[in-house]
């Protein structure tokens, strides 16, 4: 399974969290340990995306990818 994919297992499982509350997120790339994230719905205007995108998907991607180091928003 390659990197990629497996960050988009953990998505998976994380994904009915950010439904819940009217968004979404779309795996852009991974590259050298970062993955580039778009978020959709209320998760793109949201004030406390970043929160959610570090402390939540970033914290659950380090623990669960080897290799991952970080997670950036793109838009």
């Amino acid at each position: 399974m390659t990197q990629f994919e497996e960050v988009q297992e953990v998505l998976d499982k994380l994904r009915p969290f950010l439904q819940r509350d009217g968004g979404d997120c779309e795996l852009v790339d991974v590259e050298d340990g970062v993955v580039k994230l778009r978020l959709h719905g209320a998760c793109g205007s949201c004030p406390s995306s970043t929160i959610t995108l570090k402390a939540g998907i970033e914290r659950a991607l380090i623990e669960e990818v080897e290799g991952i180091t970080e997670v950036q928003q793109v838009f």
